[in-house]
């Protein structure tokens, strides 16, 4: 599919999402028989390999040399993060490997601050989880995050969840933290048809519906005023030609290789999000292809290309709402030490 036709696609399914429509077939009535026998089996080939049954558990404080004495007194940033067994870190087994302690030490390294995690995500969590996570998150006015990080959508698309039912319970999630005053950044669906124990053609069908389920979620959350990152690499290219490497042992969820790689990516968006990033890489490249663009094309774009980042940038124009899109360069997240011995918490499905 090109680049202009998943911006059409994109766009139907963002506006069926806001305008209540009914969900937009991501697979043909002719093959949806196959489709689902197939995912049985790899389902159950997934959950029969999965060797952690438990995720670790990760909140706390983080960047504690910046309370030491004689460094200046500064309140923790506030960070936390929602979604699914991606977000709650499911596949590695210590603490520091989760993308949640991954992010907030890295983030608590650039601010020179203590970061304050929560971690509220739900291991098999679908969009529609969203709305309670979200109200767990603004439980208490005085504790509102300074950014939210989601990791939101493969469940959506193993499970069949119309792709806008999906996008409207992002958006709202997203509208309901931007109103409360947080910043929000949203890892897009990753790419599951690199996903081993899946067969063809249900890899080929789970590729084109996870990108153009990215795309859609990155024009839903843009036009709420949040940013989003293409987790096509989650999953993707690199998963793909490394699988012993970059894969868990359940060969669906992550390795710690694997979570690194994606905090890799979402980091500096976060540290944008705040003011953090060095003003000078602000700028859009031209030599790296970044630059203004209609935000359906900018979503279709980085739906294609893991780790390219979607913000909002202009008004509405003849051609809809503007968006700029950014290849930011990754740096390395080393991994994060607890903050203290924690016990780990069951997952779910």
């Amino acid at each position: 599919m090109t680049s202009m036709s998943r911006a059409r696609v994109a766009r139907r399914i963002a506006a069926g999402a806001a305008y209540g429509g009914g969900g937009i077939g991501l697979a043909g009535a002719a093959v949806v028989g196959l489709l689902l026998a197939e995912a049985q089996l790899a389902r159950r080939h997934v959950n029969g390999n999965g060797e952690q049954a438990r995720v670790p558990h990760a909140e706390g404080r983080y960047g504690r040399a910046y309370d030491a004495p004689g460094t200046p007194g500064a309140q923790p940033l506030r960070l936390a993060l929602l979604g699914d067994s991606t977000a709650a870190g499911q596949g590695v087994r210590r603490s520091g490997q989760t993308p949640g302690a991954l992010l907030a030490s890295g983030l608590a390294a650039v601010a020179e601050r203590p970061v304050e995690l929560r971690n509220v995500a739900l291991p098999g969590a679908q969009s529609d989880d969203l709305d309670r996570q979200v109200a767990l998150v603004l439980a208490n006015p005085d504790l509102v995050p300074d950014i939210c990080v989601f990791m939101i959508g493969a469940n959506d698309v193993t499970h069949r969840m119309p792709p806008t039912r999906s996008v409207r319970h992002l958006s709202a999630a997203v509208r309901r933290l931007r109103t409360a005053g947080a910043e929000v950044v949203v890892g897009t669906c990753p790419d599951l048809g690199t996903i081993e124990p899946v067969p063809q053609p249900l890899r080929w069908l789970a590729r084109r519906a996870s990108r153009q389920l990215a795309a859609a979620q990155t024009i839903g959350v843009v036009e709420q005023g949040g940013r989003t990152v293409s987790l096509g690499d989650l999953l993707g290219p690199e998963f793909e030609a490394n699988p012993r490497e970059l894969f868990g042992p359940d060969h669906y969820h992550p390795s710690a290789e694997g979570y690194a790689t994606a905090a890799m990516a979402v980091l500096p968006t976060l540290c944008a999000a705040l003011g953090l990033w060095p003003a000078e890489e602000e700028r859009p490249d031209a030599t790296r292809r970044e630059g203004f663009l209609p935000v359906a094309r900018a979503a279709a774009e980085a739906a294609s290309e893991a780790g390219t980042e979607v913000t909002a940038a202009m008004p509405t124009g003849p051609r809809g709402p503007w968006a700029l899109l950014k290849r930011r360069r990754r740096r390395r997240v080393p991994e994060a030490e607890p903050t203290s011995p924690s016990p780990t918490s069951p997952t779910g499905v």
